[in-house]
């Protein structure tokens, strides 16, 4: 459920109509979640979005008119902050297409494939602001930030405290906030709270935009 006990509201988006039938079907099947559109494509998809303003899109990364790479970028930079989370569904679990979701704002993505229990624990998942990305994908994906564009860290870096910027690299080395709390001897609450404040002075969206910013700048 969001902070107010109501279901996580999801926009599901795929060119193929028996393929959405099925993960809505298993999506609504959930208490805490619910399918309140779909749409076809991708440009129908950000249309979608500004009408029904969903907490996750379920996104397909290739699809005809716009594709989910292009309606990622299109939706994220028309709704800055108050954008929905995007999950990008892909078929390989490296595909370029997918690090290029993620660069457009995508909080992370799974395989078509996925067993339906692991998909609804991602749309939870991202739905809490968490990172989501394929098993086994993690380090090839991210690894490609690094390839594309290493810089050292600008003025906003120095702006983090040196517990932050631990906090940091154990984020986006793929702790959780738990395990985090355990290497850190912090609360969980607490370390919570550091990650809201390194989000905020590197003006990154989400955990995922975090372990981005990690590799393209070399600090992992």
């Amino acid at each position: 459920m969001t902070g107010d006990d109501k279901p996580v509201r999801v926009v599901l988006v795929d060119d193929q109509a028996l393929f959405r039938a099925g993960i809505s079907m298993v999506i609504d099947s959930q208490p805490d979640l619910a399918v309140v559109g779909e749409a076809g494509d991708g440009a129908e998809a950000a249309e979608l979005v500004d009408t029904l303003r969903p907490d996750v899109v379920l996104m397909d990364v290739r699809m005809p008119r716009l594709d989910g790479v292009s309606a990622t970028r299109r939706i994220t930079q028309r709704l800055g902050d108050k954008a929905p989370r995007i999950l990008v569904l892909t078929t390989f679990d490296q595909d370029e297409l997918a690090a290029d979701a993620i660069e457009a704002g995508a909080s992370g993505f799974v395989l078509k494939e996925a067993q339906p229990e692991f998909l609804l624990a991602a749309i939870r998942a991202v739905a809490d602001g968490s990172q989501v990305v394929a098993a086994g994908a993690t380090r090839a994906i991210f690894e490609r930030f690094r390839r594309r564009s290493t810089r050292a860290p600008g003025a906003e870096y120095d702006r983090l405290t040196g517990r932050e910027r631990e906090i940091l690299l154990r984020a986006a080395q793929g702790l959780s906030n738990a395990e985090i709390a355990e290497a850190e001897f912090l609360s969980e609450a607490t370390v919570k709270t550091h990650i809201s404040r390194i989000l905020t002075k590197l003006a990154l969206r989400d955990r995922v935009q975090l372990v981005v910013y990690a590799y393209e700048h070399d600090l992992i």
